[in-house]
């Protein structure tokens, strides 16, 4: 379980800076900067319940995305592993943020926002579609394409 979860890791963050280099590769000269000296960049990855994934992309989709932007929190990516069982019920994303502190301020505002609360709600009816998620906040290298 342990070894499956750092090559999801591992794997979504190769992903996430193959995709980054490749952008930096077909657009010459952009180079993807942050807009304040101490941004940070937040890896997620949700696992949901047999059968729930579908539901989970859904509500991204439809939803979440545009209450993330409302709220300040800006979408990097998101993914889905290619090899199961990770590829059946996991969902992998990056956030970026001006500060940790600012993130924590963005997901009380997120979680309190009525519409939220709705959508989480009405999306669950029929039972969780989310069993576990896990948050790594990480800086970019000095080497690293877009900071």
């Amino acid at each position: 379980m342990l070894k499956n979860r750092w090559f999801v890791l591992g794997a979504s963050t190769a992903i996430f800076l193959a995709g980054v280099s490749l952008g930096s590769v077909l657009q010459p000269g952009a180079v993807a900067h942050a807009q304040a000296d101490k941004r940070v960049f937040e890896l997620r990855t949700y696992t949901a319940p047999e059968g729930k994934l579908e539901d989970l992309k859904a509500r991204f989709r439809d939803h979440t995305i545009r209450i993330f932007n409302k709220h300040g929190m800006t979408s990097v990516g998101y993914w889905v592993p290619q090899d199961a069982p990770a590829s059946q019920n996991t969902l992998i994303y990056i956030l970026a943020h001006p500060s940790r502190e600012v993130a924590t301020r963005n997901w009380a505002e997120f979680r309190a926002d009525p519409e939220w609360q709705k959508v989480s709600a009405d999306t669950q009816v029929n039972g969780l579609i989310v069993t576990k998620v896990e948050s790594v906040f990480v800086d970019p290298t000095d080497f690293s394409p877009i900071k």
